[in-house]
């Protein structure tokens, strides 16, 4: 009898231990550091549905809007490294952001666990149909006989689309001004109302406006014709050497068991690469690139310190 009940016992944790060491068991938070409606929280909400059949528990989308998208990433840089709050972030608050603020409250380097790229993509330079200009040549010439009254909208500080308008205003000697949102969603929504005159705006956010007629895309700011926009000419075929290419990532805590990174850099990389995930994501413009953390780990090094050179040649800095 005694011996039945401790190999009752010895089941009974056994049975415990491997409950507590599953992932998951509860549902999964994928936080967004922009407000609804701009390209993040679309790729993110097309991934969260797909990710939650893989896990086979809730995802849940989660807006923290604002700084850029630092609010957001720093929330998962100090969340508890399980697994359970994650992140798909941007370039801006994983290479950019720690070049504009010295005070920035995480180290991307640091402090989180790269689990695999999640797509790449060019933005646009979109303006709205009352502007007089339907190149990129003739915005530039607007630009100069008006200077510092052609505002261009994007999601925020350090962002890439602040990245390529300022790349644009110093290649192109067109004397432009910054107008930061707190997400692609905002600054569209006035774009659209002809509050701002133009905007560098992700393809996710412009792309069913440009095709609708509702705004106009002048140039895309990839080194190529981007194949969402195949009759769009690239802001480098007037300047050559301009690019400023945009993309999403997802990263974890630091310090999540090795295990747990592992299991859920399959399910995304599975998830990146079904057929139904990658026609919605084309379709608003974004190419999915699953990686290795390992690879999104040496690709974010590379950027941090291209960017690096950006900001302070742009001369940069946080408001």
């Amino acid at each position: 009898m005694t011996r039945m009940l401790v190999a009752v016992l010895a089941l009974v944790a056994a049975t415990e231990t491997l409950a507590q060491g599953a992932f998951p068991t509860r549902p999964v938070t994928l936080v967004v550091g922009f407000a609804p409606g701009g390209g993040t929280d679309i790729a993110a909400r097309i991934v969260a549905k797909q990710l939650a059949v893989e896990l086979g528990q809730q995802v849940l989308v989660e807006n923290r809007a604002g700084a850029g998208g630092n609010i957001a990433t720093g929330a998962v840089a100090r969340a508890a490294p399980d697994g359970y709050l994650i992140s798909l972030a941007t370039i801006s608050s994983l290479t950019v952001q720690p070049h504009l603020n010295s005070k920035l409250p995480y180290d991307p380097r640091r402090d989180l666990a790269p689990l695999t790229m999640g797509v790449v993509f060019a933005n646009v330079l979109v303006v709205h149909p009352s502007v007089p200009a339907t190149t990129v040549a003739e915005f530039v010439a607007l630009a100069q006989a008006k200077p510092g009254t052609i505002g261009y909208g994007t999601s925020g500080i350090g962002t890439t689309g602040h990245l390529a308008g300022e790349l644009f205003r110093m290649m192109a000697k067109a004397p432009i001004v910054h107008v930061p949102y707190k997400g692609g969603g905002p600054a569209m929504t006035d774009l659209l109302g002809g509050q701002i005159p133009s905007s560098f705006a992700s393809a996710p956010s412009a792309l069913p406006h440009v095709k609708a007629g509702k705004i106009r895309a002048l140039a895309t700011t990839g080194a190529a014709r981007s194949s969402f926009l195949p009759d769009v000419p690239t802001i480098a075929e007037s300047y050559p050497g301009y690019e400023a290419t945009n993309w999403y990532a997802f990263v974890a805590p630091a310090k999540t068991p090795k295990d747990v990174v592992e299991q859920l850099n399959r399910q995304l990389v599975k998830v990146l690469s079904t057929p139904s995930v990658r026609e919605q994501l084309l379709a608003n413009g974004m190419e999915p690139q699953p990686s290795t953390p390992e690879e999104l780990a040496r690709y974010m090094e590379r950027e941090y310190e291209t960017w690096g050179r950006v900001v302070k040649e742009a001369g940069i800095q946080a408001e």
